[in-house]
């Protein structure tokens, strides 16, 4: 019989071994590659760091086992094909699969053990995340007196004035961003609500028409007060920047009253204020960016709400606001608000006199400004195809795959769509051009009958599971899978227009052009960093943090994910484009909020008791 060390030895060095096939076949390696040595022996030494760890102490086995399996899930669905494309024999696909679906596996398991050891050790948290005046505030090393003096101002300034502090520094870095690009970088879909906005189309609510009526406010307050029409977009603009940075120092003010330390906010802002596609983002009118600051800001109304229960005027109208916009300022923004309704009514049921009032005001408000008010302006509201882009697509892979159908279900088609240029037309990953197609077609016998388009996209999934299956995939990998690289924030200037604004840079020349550019592309370069570019890795971390809160028993913080898991979920849904970064850029906004909200304190008593027990410390010492 062998001994549980032995057991154990053996474990590992098969897991590594896995481990390091796994990734050979990822990176596209050949077996002979030394580099796969050296995958094997990290390995090995990791997973053996981790045994050492987890003797200490008490993680749940079970949800990790579990959260690794969706990340190995979500990682070989799109990544798979290259594993076996050199194998013909089943069998051995079957085999090959496994061994890297093992692989990776053990790698995804031993890592959020790891990771999991320090998210869940609350006495080393608290230790580590809450503010310890005399380590903040003095410099104690000489070799870093320069990083920690700037530092120290920092947090001097913020001591009293975080929020502000946030917000200018925020509006700072962002500001040669809106000098570059003034009045804004405008997109067709900008071009689109601006002529909205001067009357030359009709309204419509397929670009959102709060936005756009919210965009015309600022455009026609900057008219009166300058008569240029450049200047009067750059109103908008400036507005835009001020919502945005307002949203994050909401946020880093929130995590200041939990008394996290000022170097911990330090750094957190530096991500919104450096990281170039906020500052991007931040002066491109586009509806994405005012609703992912409303994601932020509800996000952390609820934080205030519910855990820390810091219920006073400013959090009520914070809260109430942001879910109006929601609501209003994207389509799937409803559905998500509509979705996690009733968690929110169950997740206050505690404080239901003070928030039900305010749920349902957010409902009746949004309500009626969808529906009779827009109907009394005549807003026309986007078509039906427009919703349905998923089941659209996995209708026009099993066409384009050539496989049987039926003459009723072929009569069916053809009757909404000319079906002759369908393969040239079909792209997997990007629905709009079947969406034009069937615009040219007969979409009106497409609504009238609903029902038999229902029947016929569930009888056709029956019957090819696989080319649905694969149709998602394309359709939505971006959002989920962590290698999928988009060039975010490249868009620049004005689109080609005749209405009377143009792109008029109040700053040039070459170099700050060539600097907007190396910052743009650095995301594609650079290890590690590049991940903050990544959707699919913002997603890994939202699943992450709630696999955290999770194994630290504390359910109540699963309700300030709900808004970003709603959101997401919709996107998932109804996405007509597999990687566009804006459709969830709240999400990456959030990264920050996901992060720290799993491991704060369980409540605020906690985390003045805390501070105050430091505080004795410092006057002792």
């Amino acid at each position: 019989m062998l001994k549980r060390t032995d057991r154990t030895l053996i474990s590992h060095l098969l897991q590594s071994f896995l481990t390091a096939w796994a990734l050979m076949k990822a990176s596209r390696m050949e077996p002979g590659n030394i580099l796969t040595l050296v995958f094997f022996l990290l390995a090995f030494f990791f997973y053996r760091h981790v045994n050492r760890r987890m003797a200490l102490l008490e993680i749940s086995n079970r949800l990790s086992l579990a959260t690794a399996a969706v990340f190995t899930f979500l990682y070989m669905i799109v990544d798979y094909p290259h594993y076996i494309e050199l194998l013909t024999s089943g069998l051995y696909r079957l085999i090959i699969l496994t061994v890297i679906f093992a692989g990776f596996m053990s790698l995804f398991y031993n890592l959020l053990l790891f990771l999991f050891s320090y998210t869940c050790d609350k006495e080393l948290l608290k230790k580590r995340l809450l503010t310890r005046y005399q380590n903040d505030t003095y410099i104690h090393d000489g070799q870093h007196a320069g990083l920690s003096a700037c530092i120290s101002a920092f947090v001097n300034l913020g001591r009293n004035h975080t929020a502000l502090s946030a917000f200018l520094v925020c509006m700072l870095c962002w500001l040669p961003y809106y000098l570059y690009q003034y009045p804004g970088i405008m997109t067709p879909d900008s071009i689109n609500q601006f002529e909205q906005v001067l009357g030359l189309i009709p309204y419509s609510n397929h670009h959102p028409w709060v936005h756009t009526l919210v965009f015309g406010f600022f455009y026609r307050l900057g008219y009166a007060l300058t008569g240029s029409m450049v200047a009067a977009v750059s109103f908008y603009t400036f507005f835009q920047m001020c919502l945005l940075a307002g949203s994050i120092s909401y946020f880093i003010a929130t995590l200041r009253a939990q008394r996290i330390r000022p170097f911990l906010l330090f750094l957190i802002t530096g991500f919104y204020a450096l990281v170039p596609y906020h500052a991007v983002f931040s002066v491109t009118i586009w509806k994405d960016i005012p609703f992912a600051a409303a994601a932020l800001l509800f996000s952390c109304s609820i934080l205030r709400l519910s855990i820390r229960g810091s219920i006073n005027a400013q959090n009520l109208t914070v809260f109430t606001i942001s879910g109006v916009m929601i609501c209003l300022f994207r389509s799937n923004g409803w559905y998500a608000f509509l979705f996690f309704l009733p968690f929110l009514l169950f997740g206050f049921r505690k404080k239901a006199k003070t928030i039900y009032p305010l749920l349902f005001l957010i409902l009746l408000g949004s309500v009626i400004i969808k529906y009779p008010v827009m109907r009394a302006f005549h807003v026309e509201q986007p078509d039906f195809i427009e919703s349905v882009s998923i089941p659209m697509q996995q209708i026009t892979a099993v066409i384009c795959n050539d496989r049987a159908l039926t003459e009723e279900e072929t009569a069916l088609i053809e009757k909404v769509v000319d079906t002759t240029y369908i393969h040239e037309l079909y792209n997997p990953g990007f629905a709009d051009n079947i969406k034009e197609l069937v615009r040219a077609g007969n979409q009106d016998y497409l609504v009238a009958h609903k029902k038999d388009f229902f029947r016929l996209w569930i009888n056709l999934g029956l019957r090819y599971p696989g080319d649905y299956l694969t149709a998602y995939v394309d359709q939505t990998y971006g959002y989920w899978y962590p290698d999928s690289f988009y060039l975010v924030a490249e868009a620049e200037g004005v689109s080609a227009t005749n209405l009377g604004v143009s792109h008029t840079p109040l700053i040039g020349g070459p170099l700050v052009v060539k600097g907007k550019e190396i910052a743009i592309k650095l995301g594609g370069m650079v290890p590690i960093y590049g991940t903050l570019w990544s959707m699919g890795v913002a997603c890994w971390v939202l699943l992450f943090c709630i696999s955290t809160v999770i194994i630290r028993g504390e359910y109540d913080k699963l309700i300030c994910y709900l808004p970003s898991i709603a959101l997401l979920f919709t996107v998932l849904i109804a996405t007509p484009v597999a990687t566009e970064f804006r459709y969830v850029y709240f999400c990456v906004l959030c990264l920050p909020f996901y992060l720290m909200t799993a491991v704060l304190p369980e409540d605020e008593s906690a985390a003045c008791s805390h501070a105050a027990c430091f505080g004795k410390i410092n006057e002792k010492s």
